[in-house]
C-alpha cells in the first residue's frame, strides 16, 4: 500500500479499521495493512542519537489526518479511546447508532459543538479560547457521540500542526438507517472472521449484551470454545 487512495480503497472494503493493533481488538488495522504485521515500530534512531518515524509509520500516521482531508475516511475517536477509521459507506450507519450517546449530552460539550456550528473546524487551542474551560477530554464524548469528527490540520507557530474538529452532520451526509446496528457488527465480523460478544463490544463500544443480541439477528454461525460463543458469517 503506497498512496492515501490505496488506503481507502482497503478500508472501503473492511468497513471500520483501527488506526494501530490493539491487544484486545479485533479490528483491522490501517498499520498492518501498511506493513502486513501487527508489531509495531514507531521510531529508528538517527546518526545524531535523535529518534525520528520509520517510513512505514510516517506513512501511517500521515494517512490517518490526509484521510478525513480529503474526505475518504471518518477519522476519530468514535468507539472508544482508540484511534477509528470509518469508510463514508458506514458513516450514516455510525451515526445513527450514537443517537443516545448525542441525546445524553449536556453542559460544556453542548457548549462546545455550538462554538463548531458557529465558527467552524476549530483546534483544542481555538475551542479554549471561545469555551471557557474546554479541553481536549470533553471533545472525547462528542465524537463518541459522532457530532465532532477530525477535519484536518492545522500549522501552528510552534511545535506540531494540531488537527482540527468538525461537526459530522457539516461533513458528511448522514440519515437514520435502519439496520444500522446490523450493518456495523457485519462488517466488524467480516473483517475479523471470528468473534465473541465481548470482541464486537469492544471494536464498536458497545456492551456485551448489546452485541450478543445483534449478533444473534445475523445469519452467523456459532460454536462454543472455553464456555465462550463465538460467531462467524455462514
Amino acid at each position: 500500500m503506497k498512496t492515501v487512495r490505496a488506503a481507502a480503497k482497503w478500508l472501503d472494503g473492511v468497513g471500520v479499521a483501527a488506526l494501530l493493533p490493539g491487544a484486545d481488538l479485533v479490528l483491522p488495522s490501517l498499520w498492518e495493512a501498511i506493513t502486513g504485521t501487527r508489531a509495531v515500530e514507531w521510531g529508528v534512531e538517527r546518526d545524531d542519537g535523535k529518534f525520528e518515524f520509520t517510513p512505514e509509520m510516517a506513512r501511517c500516521w500521515q494517512w490517518k489526518d490526509e484521510l478525513p482531508a480529503k474526505h475518504l475516511a471518518l477519522a476519530g475517536k468514535h468507539f472508544g479511546r482508540w484511534a477509528a477509521l470509518v469508510a463514508p459507506r458506514l458513516v450514516p450507519h455510525a451515526w445513527t447508532v450514537a443517537a443516545e450517546r448525542r441525546e445524553a449530552l449536556a453542559g460544556i460539550h453542548v457548549e462546545i459543538a455550538h462554538a463548531v456550528r458557529e465558527h467552524g473546524a476549530l483546534t483544542i487551542p481555538q475551542l479554549r479560547t471561545l469555551v471557557p474551560g474546554a479541553e481536549k477530554k470533553h471533545v472525547e464524548p462528542l465524537q463518541r457521540a459522532l457530532v465532532l469528527t477530525n477535519s484536518h490540520l492545522v500549522e501552528q507557530s510552534q511545535g506540531w500542526a494540531a488537527i482540527a474538529v468538525d461537526l459530522v452532520d457539516r461533513l458528511w451526509d448522514v440519515r437514520r438507517e435502519p439496520a444500522a446496528e446490523l450493518e456495523l457488527a457485519r462488517s466488524v465480523l467480516a473483517a475479523s472472521g471470528e468473534l465473541s460478544a465481548a470482541d464486537l463490544g469492544g471494536a464498536l463500544g458497545w456492551r456485551v449484551k448489546r452485541s450478543r443480541d445483534v449478533l444473534e439477528q445475523l445469519e452467523v454461525r456459532v460454536r462454543t470454545e472455553d464456555d465462550v460463543r463465538l460467531y462467524s458469517l455462514v
